[in-house]
């Protein structure tokens, strides 16, 4: 897959109405810190198109980013955040939740999960949400330059086995430093644009 062009073209807030795309649209979710932003720039090539942030919950829209004028990326914001409050966490919950629901284009799901830990309760349930809605989603397992090889698979089970996934849940281990996992990525999102 090669990057033509990208970018920013719609930002929803919590009111915000669901913009009405006529382009496939795959979706990234996870943890606030899981490095989503460095995982969409990798994708994209580019350093500093999804802002990152050494504070977690930088994302607070979902942000829509018009890739090759054939897809969309849509950057959801991240959950778990410790620091932002009850009311703002269950306000962005809900703007996930409509999104995922009601979006006619969403065609794939990424869910991100820190190689290094053993996924949350928080993970546990936006898994097992996201099959709820009817998709399956392909784990990416960030931040792998930060373990061992030897330790790859036995991280890969731990996931399985935490988030109880699907026999069809798809697990790709991904660094943003080495770009290791993008080509994998990369034949994923072709795969959706052909459809």
């Amino acid at each position: 897959m090669v990057i033509k062009s990208v970018e920013l073209e719609t930002v929803m807030g919590i009111k915000s109405k669901l913009p009405e795309n006529n382009l496939p649209e795959v979706a990234f979710a996870g943890k606030s810190n899981v490095g989503k932003s460095s995982l969409i720039n990798a994708l994209v090539c580019r350093k500093a198109l999804a802002r990152t942030s050494s504070q977690p919950g930088k994302t607070q829209t979902i942000n829509f980013y018009n890739v090759n004028k054939s897809l969309y990326f849509v950057d959801l914001p991240g959950y778990g955040y410790a620091s932002a409050s009850r009311e703002i966490r269950e306000k962005w919950g809900k703007m996930i939740e409509r999104y995922l629901h009601s979006s006619k284009q969403l065609k794939q799901v990424y869910l991100l999960i820190d190689i290094r830990h053993k996924p949350s309760e928080n993970d546990k349930m936006m898994y097992d949400w996201i099959c709820a809605q009817g998709y399956i989603p392909t784990i990416i397992a960030t931040k792998l330059d930060k373990i061992n090889r030897s330790q790859t698979q036995k991280q890969i089970k731990l996931i399985k086995e935490t988030l109880e996934c699907d026999k069809e849940t798809k697990i790709i281990p991904f660094s943003a430093e080495t770009k290791q996992g993008r080509d994998e990525i990369y034949a994923e999102l072709e795969a959706v644009i052909s459809q």
